[in-house]
């Protein structure tokens, strides 16, 4: 395994797979191959556009979760679906299509020196020399294929090639060259079951080849073409949700006639709209890693509604969407509604509110807390929708229906797992949701209630958790899914003044010794804010040197989500490098990355539904936010380091949203 743990080396590494033109456009600086090697990450270089469905990019062997190793020297094909460092086994891998010359195998060796990739652009040389590029809309992907000589060639498209269980498939080619085909797999874990449609269309010379694809309709189809070189052939292909018609639709209204470079060129332009919503001053490699991981914060949730505004729900059902609006799904909220969903409320409240639009949707269909056996596209885990939602109302984003969110919000109480230390404390945050959201809307008997229900969490912390045992540093220890019981004593984040009441004057003493005693967990979730705690009760130098630690040094990391290492992996948490993450870190659908911005930012929102930030100092000298709504935010260092908002110094410890954003009250 490879192992690129400096800056410095990371960004020559940048350097070599980016065009000179970078430096004027934030696609541009965007690296896809950070967090692509072995079980770092857990990512992919596929083409995609912000929020898009499509993930197109190479399956290789070896492989990690999303398909593609960045140290593999094999590729098999390319496929149009990935998830985005999810865990367990991943899930995608639909559509996979294969270009070799007659009689050759389909795994071929990969030139990794032509290896190329911008945010919604990914090239490679493969085999004999044939260049696959590969570009995506919303819900299309072309792959454009170069041929080095003279042959004939045979292109295979494979619907069985899942990163998750694969369930079913079904393919009909008709006799203009239009292959049409339904398929369905597992969900991440193989909690649920997805089902997706596709259309595609091969084009030779920018000529429609209009051949039947031949093979077994429940796996793969195939052509063979006769070809010259220098020739190029292109493959377009839609997905929908709804049928193979629709997914031709979407084929043909996202990419209609337009030529590869392009619908190429207007990706990247997408990309540098979202992009700069959010930009750093400081040296290149600082700016192309921060670009780097806003480019897979805005990868998920996934936008599945067809250019007409239809979409399934979770519940199967095909509904529709009003013009100008977006319908929103491959959820992952258990991890990144800590830091992506409140970053996105920040810089993009016009799409937060559709989200929000579309977890209330959720909430009518059926919501899970993983996945139904009918859901639209492939997605990992719903709990905590409620506190998302609580978060955007209090910060502004109002136009949903918020007494529905209440009212499903309240309905899930009552299914909540309760059972160990972890769940008893996630309910309990649920449940603080609910009380706070129906206190906002008058309803203070619905409050009283779940208040209570909320703080019944307290007598399982005290016995569990304030003096903690043997068993404290085992990770899953007394059923937790995840962690220790060091890392879940710091989790209550909505009960932290009783809390810090409760442990009395240990509570500062015993958190500095969580981290002196290394007992943090950077590589996962349950406590990924506890850096942020001692900034709020007074210590913000302590919170600056660890969070400063941990942005830009390697650092002993001890865990993995089920045990203890035997020997503590030690490097870096992000860099500019194939690696990119700790070992064994997912990036969990933007929730690391979206700690990683925000660490860079000196702001953290410690406690979703609290419409206010913990201050901390900044790790650039300037940040720029040009929300989708608002005026514009400069986040900038003062000379004696700490934050300052549009020049004027903030000296408190927090910094409510509406002071930030520049709101009225």
């Amino acid at each position: 395994m490879r192992f690129w743990s400096s800056l410095a080396t990371g960004f020559a590494f940048a350097a070599l797979a980016q065009p000179a033109c970078a430096r004027s456009q934030p696609g541009l600086l965007v690296n896809p191959f950070v967090g692509t090697q072995a079980d770092f990450g857990q990512l992919s270089p596929a083409a995609v556009a912000p929020y898009g469905m499509v993930q197109l990019g190479p399956d290789t062997t070896p492989a990690n979760h999303a398909g593609y190793d960045y140290d593999a020297s094999t590729v098999n094909g390319f496929s149009h679906t990935r998830g985005v460092g999810v865990g367990c086994g991943g899930a995608g891998g639909d559509i996979r299509a294969t270009l070799v010359y007659a009689g050759d195998l389909p795994a071929q060796t990969i030139d990794k020196r032509s290896e190329r990739a911008h945010a919604g652009y990914y090239r490679v040389t493969y085999g004999p020399g044939i260049v696959a590029e590969m570009t995506a809309t919303r819900g299309s992907g072309v792959i454009r294929f170069r041929l080095p000589r003279t042959g004939r060639v045979r292109l295979s498209v494979d619907y069985t090639r899942n990163y998750s269980k694969h369930i079913a498939a079904r393919w009909n080619g008709a006799s203009d060259g239009e292959l049409r085909a339904s398929f369905s797999a597992g969900t991440v874990c193989d909690a649920g079951t997805y089902h997706l449609h596709s259309a595609t269309r091969l084009l030779h010379n920018g000529r429609t080849v209009a051949a039947r694809w031949d093979g077994d309709q429940t796996r793969q189809a195939a052509l063979t073409i006769n070809a010259r070189a220098g020739d190029l052939l292109e493959l377009r292909t839609g997905v929908s949700s709804i049928d193979p018609a629709a997914a031709s639709n979407v084929r043909e209204t996202e990419l209609g006639k337009r030529p590869f470079s392009e619908i190429a060129r207007q990706t990247l332009n997408g990309w540098d709209r979202e992009l700069s919503r959010l930009t750093i001053v400081g040296p290149r490699h600082e700016q192309a890693l921060f670009a780097t991981a806003l480019f897979r914060v805005m990868q998920t949730p996934v936008a599945i509604a067809d250019p007409d505004g239809r979409y399934r729900g979770s519940d199967g059902n095909i509904a529709r969407i009003s013009a100008g609006e977006q319908h929103y799904t491959s959820w992952a909220m258990w991890d990144n509604y800590r830091t992506q969903m409140p970053l996105i409320a920040l810089i993009d409240p016009i799409r937060a509110e559709h989200i929000a639009k579309s977890l209330v949707r959720l909430y009518q269909t059926g919501k899970r807390r993983w996945a139904t056996q009918t859901e639209p596209f492939l997605t990992v885990r719903t709990e905590h929708a409620g506190i998302a939602l609580l978060d955007f109302y209090r910060k502004g984003i109002t136009g949903f229906d918020v007494p529905t969110a209440l009212k499903g919000m309240t309905a899930e109480s009552a299914t909540l797992a309760r059972m160990t230390p972890d769940e008893q404390i996630e309910a309990a945050y649920d449940d603080w949701a609910v009380a706070e959201l129906a206190a906002d809307l008058g309803q203070h008997g619905l409050a009283k209630v779940h208040q209570q229900k909320a703080l019944a969490y307290r007598e399982m912390w005290l016995s569990t958790f304030d003096h903690l045992g043997p068993d404290a540093d085992v990770v899953k220890a007394r059923g937790l899914y995840q962690g220790t019981l060091a890392q879940y004593r710091w989790a209550p984040v909505f009960d932290l003044p009783w809390l810090k009441a409760a442990m009395g004057s240990r509570f500062e003493t015993e958190l500095a010794a969580f981290f002196a005693d290394n007992l943090f967990n950077m590589t996962n979730q349950p406590d990924m804010h506890v850096p942020y705690i001692m900034a709020w009760a007074g210590n913000p130098s302590a919170t600056d040197a660890v969070v400063s630690r941990y942005l830009t040094q390697p650092v002993v990391h001890r865990y993995t989500n089920a045990a203890v290492r035997p020997t503590p992996w030690v490097g870096r948490s992000f860099a500019l490098s194939p690696q990119g993450f700790a070992d064994g870190m997912d990036d969990d659908a933007g929730a690391m990355t979206g700690w990683y911005i925000w660490s860079v930012l000196g702001l953290y929102p410690l406690t979703p539904g609290q419409p206010r930030y913990v201050v901390a100092r900044p790790q650039v000298p300037k940040a720029i936010i040009r929300p989708s709504r608002g005026p514009m935010i400069i986040i900038g260092k003062s000379g004696a380091g700490q934050l300052s908002l549009n020049g004027s110094p903030i000296g408190a410890v927090h910094l409510d949203h509406r002071q930030l954003t520049g709101q009225r009250p």
